[in-house]
């Protein structure tokens, strides 16, 4: 089995990779702004971490 290879998906795949990928970026920084004004909860920082880590792997194209 190769290594999986995003731009041999097909067009509508790549199209909803790019999408989430450009609005990650946004819903990143919106948590963290969150996380640091607001108390935060348990849930929120696991939120923030998970969307920290999908930001990272999109970046690094693992995703």
């Amino acid at each position: 089995m190769g290594r999986y290879y995003r731009y041999k998906l097909p067009p509508w795949a790549r199209e909803c990779i790019i999408v989430c990928q450009r609005c990650i970026v946004p819903i990143v920084i919106f948590q963290g702004i969150r996380t640091i004004f607001i108390p935060p909860t348990t849930f929120d920082v696991l939120l923030l971490g998970i969307l920290l880590c999908i930001l990272i792997a999109f970046h690094l194209e693992w995703i």
